[in-house]
């Protein structure tokens, strides 16, 4: 009987001593975990979208950095709200879906504010009023006016505003339209003759010839053309962004810092 007694209670204490150990182990782990310090929330980036061929408005340097004015126009933007930005150069006929998609937070790309465009996103308040042009070679005297590149091949910048415009002349489904995907593409092909014509933003143009002075290109202005307002874009489902765009973008046009960029790129 005494030896089932020390038996019971040698059995008994190697319990208890066993519930102590897992007892310690727990509140070790607990100290442990309320000592580790809490690892600090990053940032989030916005990513935004440009185009990296279309000079002076965004393109890359000899580093592959994407500069120009719509660049250092999201800079100080993106100081004024608060938000740290990344530049995703993409190219223009997708720059929309991958904004819808998620991919893309915002876009800034000399994006011209269109009622069609406002039907898949949300634009700011205009920011850069531009008109098309039409780029020939300089002994070309025949094309003085839009019309009168109705018989002969033109190239654009497939899904610009100049895609549409040529479209509105030549015929939306018209084999004489050529597509390419930047301007600068659509006027070297110009200069090599594989085109009559090219129709484009006129900054975009007049900076490409300005930078390429053995071009020989020059620009035609139509008096019809309209003009067009260049907005950044958002996603319809993100009115808050929006509205620190907004405020933002009004910010730098009171205190002068739109003016400066604008002076930096584009004379008084």
């Amino acid at each position: 009987m005494n030896n089932m007694f020390f038996r019971r209670a040698r059995a008994l204490a190697l319990t208890a001593g066993f519930i102590g150990m897992l007892g310690l182990a727990a509140c070790g782990k607990q100290e442990d975990k309320a000592a580790a310090p809490q690892a600090s929330a990053q940032p989030r980036v916005y990513l935004v979208g440009v185009e990296s061929a279309y000079a002076p408005f965004s393109s890359e340097n000899e580093q592959k950095t994407v500069v120009g004015f719509d660049i250092d126009v999201m800079k100080v933007l993106a100081k004024k709200i608060g938000i740290e930005v990344k530049f995703v150069p993409t190219p223009f006929e997708s720059i929309f879906n991958s904004l819808a998609q998620g991919d893309l937070d915002l876009l800034i790309s000399a994006i011209t504010i269109t009622d069609e465009r406002k039907k898949s996103v949300n634009f700011s308040e205009p920011y850069f009023v531009a008109t098309q042009a039409i780029a020939v070679l300089a002994n070309d005297t025949k094309v003085t006016k839009m019309d009168d590149l109705k018989t002969l091949t033109v190239g654009t910048q497939s899904g610009t505003s100049g895609d549409e415009l040529v479209q509105q002349v030549l015929g939306k489904n018209s084999a004489k339209i050529k597509r390419f995907e930047s301007t600068p593409l659509a006027l070297k092909e110009l200069e090599s003759g594989g085109v009559d014509a090219v129709v484009a933003d006129e900054p975009v143009v007049k900076n490409y010839i300005a930078n390429n002075p053995n071009s020989k290109l020059r620009t035609v202005n139509d008096p019809t053309f309209p003009k067009e307002d260049y907005g950044i874009a958002v996603r319809r489902d993100d009115p808050e962004l929006l509205a620190k765009v907004n405020k933002a973008l009004a910010e730098m046009k009171a205190d002068g810092s739109f003016a400066a960029i604008s002076t930096q790129y584009f004379g008084k």
